[in-house]
């Protein structure tokens, strides 16, 4: 069979930035070689597009956009008709066909639609969520009402807007307010953001104001939610018709929240795969995964992240439209324990993406 060229994004102008070199490393180091070929092209923190023929660990040391021989300027035409990488040369022009789109980006920017879009208006299939998708999933509140539309509870919020961030006053008041209806501790977010980045646990009042400080340095729009008390389980979704659930994973936290340091180095925390939960709640989680991936539109794959409270209560967290691709992230390690390898759930997501 003729191999399929594969255009995997990588980098991008985010705080994730980092993050999407590795999860790109480790997606370009499981594709299976006999079916496809990657097609690396990078996008530096300032925006800028690069088709990359150097190596894999240039990519994860972020050394690859100083590579001069292995680095050419690049750009996606937005002709249907063509499918084509257009690399520029000093005097040249060279055209890379495309068979299918991978976006390996983690936040604004890749994760939001932004990137989706342009895809689609190519006219390439994509691997993974679409546009709209993309965009609802990064946006917390939206994604919330959607899914308690869709009969799932979601957390108790309040969401502050940049239009009023210039009132301190108003602002903290409103603050205020929302804390004293759900008490502390609470979260203070910003709605479109993803890593944990701008995020802080609120343990008292007078840490609110300064949270949500930060977190509009992140976003335009920020999000105040209560406290949900039990542990954080997710389930990995794949398929856009057929629906595959990986096995739920459960985080265990030694104190505080999940936040990009326990997220990325594990330093005081652990996951668990399977999660120690009852196989009947287990399923129901995986019940939940699915209704929430269908509320939201996903397709080609996605990570669902809730909350299982003392009681037994499944609540919305978010929805992860492009998770972690390391050979230790958590979307791989729940397949793995359904019995997916990582390069045969690439190969799925790749394979359903042509169609």
């Amino acid at each position: 069979m003729e191999k399929k060229n594969v255009i995997i994004f990588f980098g991008g102008c985010s705080s994730e930035y980092s993050v999407s070199l590795e999860s790109a490393a480790g997606v370009i180091r499981n594709l299976d070689r006999e079916q496809y070929c990657p097609v690396p092209v990078g996008i530096t923190r300032w925006g800028d597009w690069y088709y990359y023929t150097g190596s894999v660990e240039g990519i994860a040391a972020d050394t690859w956009h100083t590579d001069n021989v292995h680095c050419a300027p690049a750009a996606l035409s937005p002709c249907r008709s063509v499918h084509e990488l257009l690399v520029y040369g000093e005097n040249s022009l060279q055209k890379i066909p495309v068979d299918v789109a991978l976006p390996v980006l983690h936040g604004r920017n890749g994760e939001d639609g932004t990137l989706q879009g342009l895809i689609e208006l190519a006219g390439i299939p994509l691997a993974g969520c679409g546009t709209l998708a993309s965009a609802l999933c990064m946006d917390k509140d939206r994604a919330h009402r959607l899914v308690s539309l869709a009969g799932i509870r979601t957390p108790k919020a309040l969401v502050l807007d940049m239009s009023i961030a210039g009132n301190r006053i108003l602002t903290t008041e409103l603050a205020w307010a929302f804390a004293s209806q759900v008490g502390y501790p609470l979260f203070v977010k910003p709605v479109k953001a993803g890593s944990s980045y701008g995020v802080t646990k609120v343990v008292s009042s007078d840490q609110l104001e300064a949270a949500i400080e930060l977190a509009f340095t992140y976003d335009n729009q920020v999000i105040l939610e209560e406290n949900i008390p039990g542990f954080e389980v997710g389930c990995a979704v794949l398929g856009t018709h057929e629906l595959i659930t990986g096995e739920v994973d459960e985080i265990e936290l030694s104190g505080g929240f999940f936040d990009f340091t326990e997220k990325y180095t594990l330093k005081t925390s652990a996951i668990h795969v399977p999660a120690r939960i009852s196989d009947d709640k287990a399923e129901a989680i995986k019940l939940a995964a699915r209704r929430v991936y269908r509320a939201l539109g996903c397709s080609g794959f996605a990570r669902v992240d809730l909350f299982l409270t003392p009681e037994g209560e499944i609540v919305f967290n978010e929805v992860n439209t492009i998770p972690g691709f390391t050979e230790h992230s958590r979307y791989p390690g729940m397949m793995k324990a359904a019995g997916l390898s990582f390069s045969e759930v690439l190969s799925r997501i790749l394979r359903q993406a042509l169609g």
